[in-house]
């Protein structure tokens, strides 16, 4: 359903209004009536007749027409019978401001309910509660109460915040006011009860005035919304910027399985925004740094960057700071380097960095000389200026006015370090994004270079939404080995054996040897518990660890069920295939260096359900592991292929339906294939 009549309604009622524009239902009046809201606003208040200059009505019911939007700013005794009124009289929304519901305990929760309840019956969304609401400057529908549209005034611009939080809608927006740009949506959703931040993001990226979307999140619990708001954006360019909060272990799910652990709220989180170009902020200030970068309408491009300084200092800080943050110091050509001399003084260096040295106090136009051959250079993509020191002789204004005519024409992201304001102003007042320090500036080009790539990459794709289940019972190894070698993964051959004799008949098929487990499901994790011998080639070996597992499971009270005997496979390297059944994100898969060490020193990938081949190469690449997989002082490769089909048959149980989570760890890898020597499988049961 649409969200326009919440984004440019035709008309407005308040109820709760206030004669006071500094009150909570007098601040959205205010707001409109300063912005040039066109639109009809009727304020509800039954002891008044005028608000703030505008006919007041004692109820809905004396409105003269169905508002598209009733601002709720009534305390939450009063909420319901608002809802029911709203949705009685055919309101389309309703942005509900009050606190005291899913956010404060059970009783909340359920008036919470109730209220939905309602409001979806009559076709009628809701924004919140605990909303400070949404405002559209653009067409000035502020229907929002907060002060920091008095602290500092809105000016529209091509940056959309969008956030669950209203404290953290509005932080970004003053942050990006301070410095001069114009924000065109500010929202805030409150609890996510109905409408929900990535279904708004969704409507306000598709907004031709939106370059820039900047998204807040506490909890993500509509994926597909906002995998449907980063599908959009991917396809107009505009880039999302997400800071979530949350990063920590209290997030993990306690399930048996070692992916259980590995595949954690917040990991799923990243590999979400990964799938879909959403780029994660690790903070306030990184979601907000960027931004006049973003707004330049610059294409993606590489990563190797020039710098240009009248400072020794800062081309080595700026150098360190390119290596730091993954990027590339670019290398002239020969005929670049000759043509940088020809202009540089001769005690100037010619190579990248370059410091144009206090030259550059005497020619005002040196830097407007070197920039069109250094920038121009096919080997370079971005282009740093450094001016540390600056005062009078400085002709400023002519080095802002070279840098932006060259940006104008070379068409490749140009940004300023500089730590006195009066030059960052000089140079901002041309359209230049400038840093006060070097490390800035190339923190911020190398988010923007990620960021660019990462959207180039995006897979997308719908969320595998799966009916509700839970956890159920967990199968022993064997059966485990089982399901997932009816999923095409290559397992180890094996027998149940429930007896001495019937492991030493095994042995006699198995040349290579044999390995005895006990098989329980008791014990999910059996080398902990000392119930895992490996390499036994005679008779003697087989029967005394026979008897030995036995004892062990007696002295630990688990049936003994029968031993495990497998035969003993090729060495390799062990690597760990698994999934999760995430509540909300849909089947996850792991894939990663295996072993016993596989959470102790983790070193794996999640992947969201569907992925090619393409995808897990991917993910091989990126682990600590991934040369391996490309081969290593001419060993062969490890088998890419086999990988995969271990994570495909994972990803197959999962959506099937039944299996809630999957271990395969060892799955022993070689350059020829994999074959899983240990499986875990956690069933699945509805609720």
């Amino acid at each position: 359903m649409s969200l326009q009549a919440l984004l440019n309604p035709s008309s407005v009622a308040i109820f709760g209004a206030s004669q006071n524009p500094k009150k909570v239902g007098g601040r959205p009046i205010r707001f409109m009536l300063e912005q040039g809201f066109k639109g009809d606003i009727y304020p509800i208040n039954p002891g008044r007749e005028v608000v703030q200059g505008l006919t007041c009505y004692p109820d809905l019911a004396s409105v003269p027409t169905v508002p598209d939007v009733a601002i709720v700013a009534v305390g939450q005794d009063l909420v319901l019978g608002t809802i029911r009124d709203c949705a009685d009289r055919g309101v389309k929304a309703c942005i509900v401001m009050a606190s005291g519901f899913g956010e404060t305990g059970e009783a909340g929760r359920a008036a919470q309910a109730e209220m939905l309840e309602v409001a979806r019956a009559a076709g009628m969304r809701i924004v919140g509660p605990n909303s400070q609401g949404l405002a559209n400057f653009n067409n000035g529908a502020i229907l929002n109460f907060s002060t920091m549209f008095v602290e500092i005034p809105p000016e529209t611009g091509p940056i959309a915040c969008i956030s669950q939080s209203g404290g953290m809608s509005v932080v970004p927006y003053h942050m990006l006011r301070q410095r001069g740009l114009g924000i065109g949506h500010c929202h805030a959703t409150g609890n996510d009860a109905d409408v929900t931040v990535g279904e708004l993001a969704a409507e306000v990226v598709a907004d031709p005035s939106v370059k820039l979307c900047l998204i807040y999140l506490e909890k993500l619990q509509d994926p597909t919304h906002l995998a449907r708001a980063a599908k959009i954006a991917r396809e107009r360019g505009v880039p999302i910027i997400a800071l979530k909060s949350g990063r920590s272990p209290d997030g993990q799910r306690a399930a048996q399985s070692h992916t259980g652990a590995i595949a954690s709220e917040d990991r799923i989180v990243d590999a979400f925004f990964e799938r879909h170009g959403i780029w994660r902020a690790e903070g306030t200030e990184a979601l907000v740094e960027a931004a006049e970068i973003y707004l330049q309408g610059w294409a993606a491009g590489g990563r190797r960057v020039a710098v240009v300084s009248n400072s020794g200092a800062t081309c080595v800080l700026s150098a360190d700071a390119i290596e730091r943050y993954g990027l590339e110091l670019a290398v002239f050509s020969s005929e670049t380097e000759a043509a940088v001399r020809d202009v540089l003084p001769d005690f100037a260096a010619s190579r990248n960095p370059i410091d144009i040295t206090a030259a550059l106090l005497t020619d005002s136009g040196l830097l407007g000389k070197v920039l069109p051959h250094a920038g121009g250079d096919d080997g370079v993509d971005m282009i740093i200026i450094g001016i540390p020191v600056s005062g009078e002789g400085y002709d400023v204004d002519s080095f802002a006015r070279d840098t932006a005519a060259f940006a104008k024409k070379a068409k490749k992201p140009v940004v300023l370090a500089a730590p006195q304001d009066k030059v960052r102003k000089a140079f901002a007042a041309y359209g230049i994004p400038t840093f006060e320090t070097e490390d800035a500036a190339v923190r911020a080009l190398a988010q923007f270079s990620n960021h660019r790539s990462l959207m180039q990459k995006a897979a997308g794709g719908d969320i595998v939404v799966m009916t509700p289940g839970k956890a159920g019972e967990t199968l022993d190894e064997n059966r485990s080995l089982d399901r997932i070698a009816q999923r095409g993964v290559a397992v180890a051959n094996r027998e149940i054996c429930k007896d001495v004799a019937q492991a030493l008949a095994f042995l006699e098929v198995a040349p290579n040897g044999i390995v005895l487990k006990a098989n329980s499901s008791l014990v999910p994790h059996k080398s902990e518990h000392g119930l895992v011998r490996v390499g036994l080639n005679t008779a003697d070996q087989v029967e005394s660890n026979f008897r030995a597992i036995q004892d062990k499971l007696a002295d630990m009270n688990v049936p003994f069920e029968g031993i495990l005997a497998a035969e003993m496979v090729p060495s390799g390297h062990e690597m760990v295939v698994g999934g999760y059944l995430d509540p909300v994100f849909g089947p996850v898969v792991v894939v990663g260096e295996g072993g016993i060490a596989v959470e102790a020193m983790p070193d794996n990938r999640l992947l969201l359900t569907p992925f090619d081949e393409n995808d897990v190469a991917s993910a091989l690449s990126k682990l600590r592991i991934g040369p391996l997989f490309a081969g290593v002082r001419g060993a062969a490769p490890l088998n890419t292929e086999a990988v995969f089909a271990a994570a495909r048959g994972v990803a197959e149980l999962l959506t099937e339906g039944s299996v809630q989570s999957v271990d395969i760890n060892p799955l022993i890898t070689t350059p020829q294939g994999a074959i899983a020597a240990d499986a875990l499988v956690e069933q699945r049961t509805p609720i």
